[in-house]
C-alpha cells in the first residue's frame, strides 16, 4: 500500500491518522511512518483498510441526507 493509497483510504472512511492509530492500538509514529513511506503497511492492515474503504464507498448512497443542516433545538 502506497502512502497515497493509505491517505485515500483514510479520507474515504473519514479517519485521521490519530483515529487509525487508536483503532489499531499502535503509536501514531507508526501510522505517520506508513504515510511518509518510511515503513510498509502490514498486509493484514492493508486488507482491513481497503475493505473498510470499500464498504464506506458502497454504503455512502444510504447515508441519511435529510439531517443536513439540522440542529437540536431544546424546548
Amino acid at each position: 500500500m502506497t502512502p497515497a493509497e493509505l491517505s485515500a483510504c483514510l479520507r474515504i472512511i473519514r479517519w485521521t491518522p490519530d483515529t487509525l492509530a487508536d483503532a489499531l492500538e499502535c503509536d501514531i509514529s507508526l501510522v505517520l511512518a506508513w504515510l511518509e513511506g518510511v515503513e510498509p503497511v502490514p498486509l493484514k492492515t492493508k486488507i482491513w483498510l481497503k475493505a473498510m474503504a470499500q464498504f464506506h464507498e458502497e454504503i455512502e448512497a444510504e447515508r441519511p441526507k435529510s439531517l443536513k443542516g439540522k440542529r437540536f433545538m431544546p424546548h
